[in-house]
């Protein structure tokens, strides 16, 4: 299997679909047409907030907050309320450690940090804001590991969202799986339009800062079978980025470049055959450029904007 080095560019075009991943002003260009529906990703927002571009359809691939508790979970929440998508779909992810109960009533009083022991906080609360009026008036839709449809763009769209993503390296957190388990967690995940998942497929924009390749390869197998259109996840911030991966090819292996610099602006690809779009939609910076990190959803981390075809 080899290993495709992206390019860094701003945009990717192919007869059926339009990527932007840096656009000036956090004004993306227009959508090409009312035959497409707007797709915008975020993941890994850590409970800060910025601007956010309209479209059919939000999309959150987990780590709504910093330290999973009720007072970050609010910030993000009423965050998310007030942006105007007409459909919010979000799931959780490693870091949103009250949304796992089962976890996190046994690993709560680990989940404070130097001068501010955890408290352990009731559900209620927490699903409330995630399922109770004010998400169901904003429309927000909060998936654990379910699929469900919706019509937008003129179409009806199917989505499987879940919090998952492997265990790595010594720390076990919220929504954790381990290696043995990963096969038969994957394989109940159904054919679907869009899927979301906090961590990556193996070998797809999951090398870290130590050259470390932390998907899962039992996601990767499992997405050889479902082939959905869109696949949004984030959880390693280093590796944001996009790959559309034309099924004619062998199987799917891409990673960014060590440059953070922009080499092109526009990539076109000319297959008609079918296609999967690959978005590590991480908005939380963790490599710095030029010697400056730059700010949550800035340059480089913005939202990423995806036109699809109906």
């Amino acid at each position: 299997m080899t290993t495709k080095m992206l390019p860094r560019r701003k945009r990717i075009t192919s007869p059926t679909s339009i990527v932007q991943l840096d656009y000036p002003d956090h004004q993306p260009s227009p959508k090409p047409a009312g035959s497409y529906t707007r797709f915008v990703l975020i993941s890994d927002t850590h409970s800060q907030v910025f601007p956010v571009p309209d479209g059919d359809v939000l999309l959150h691939s987990g780590d709504l907050t910093r330290r999973g508790t009720l007072r970050d979970l609010h910030r993000t929440m009423d965050w998310l309320y007030a942006l105007p998508h007409p459909i919010k779909i979000i799931i959780a992810g490693n870091r949103d450690f009250a949304l796992d109960r089962e976890w996190y009533d046994k690993n709560w009083e680990h989940t404070g940090h130097p001068g501010k022991p955890a408290i352990w906080e009731h559900p209620d609360p927490i699903f409330e804001l995630l399922t109770g009026s004010r998400a169901k008036a904003a429309n927000v839709i909060y998936l654990r590991d379910e699929k469900y449809s919706f019509t937008a763009g003129g179409r009806e769209w199917t989505v499987y969202g879940t919090p998952r993503s492997p265990n790595f390296g010594a720390r076990v957190r919220a929504f954790g799986y381990d290696s043995a388990d990963a096969t038969s967690m994957v394989s109940a995940f159904p054919e679907t339009d869009i899927l979301m998942t906090h961590g990556p497929p193996h070998g797809i924009l999951d090398q870290t800062t130590h050259n470390a390749f932390a998907g899962c390869p039992a996601l990767t197998s499992r997405i050889i079978s479902l082939r959905p259109r869109l696949h949004v996840f984030g959880h390693i911030h280093e590796s944001r980025g996009c790959y559309v991966h034309e099924w004619s090819e062998a199987t799917p292996s891409a990673q960014n470049p060590a440059s953070r610099r922009i080499a092109e602006d526009e990539e076109k690809i000319g297959g008609n055959g079918q296609q999967t779009i690959f978005v590590n939609a991480a908005n939380t910076p963790k490599l710095a450029s030029g010697g400056v990190l730059p700010p949550v959803g800035g340059s480089g981390f913005q939202p990423i904007v995806v036109d699809l075809l109906n």
